[in-house]
């Protein structure tokens, strides 16, 4: 049904023009699927702030904040590292095809 759908749309405004239209699209969409990695970065600094705060407060628990940092810190990582493939696979795989 998609198949349809892109040949009508190149053929009526794309007529007569060599035009990857769908490698530029996966262009932008790796453009947009690296924009998940800001959100990792806002979290880790959001939970690190805090980490430093607690150790501040009370710095008899220093090695449990510690834990619970790095532990936090590699979740909050996984979504950056999705992003990160999902955007490489656009790029190399879709926008690589040529077609």
């Amino acid at each position: 049904m998609m198949d349809i759908f892109s040949n009508i749309f190149i053929n009526l405004f794309l007529a007569g023009q060599d035009v990857h239209i769908w490698g530029s699209l996966a262009y932008i969409g790796a453009g947009l699927a690296a924009i998940g990695c800001c959100g990792s970065g806002i979290g880790q600094g959001f939970i690190g702030g805090k980490a430093v705060e607690a150790i501040g407060r009370n710095p008899e628990v220093e090695g449990k904040v510690r834990t619970m940092y790095i532990i936090s810190a590699a979740i909050t990582e996984s979504g950056s590292i999705y992003a990160l493939v999902i955007a490489i696979i656009l790029l190399f795989v879709v926008a690589g095809d040529g077609k």
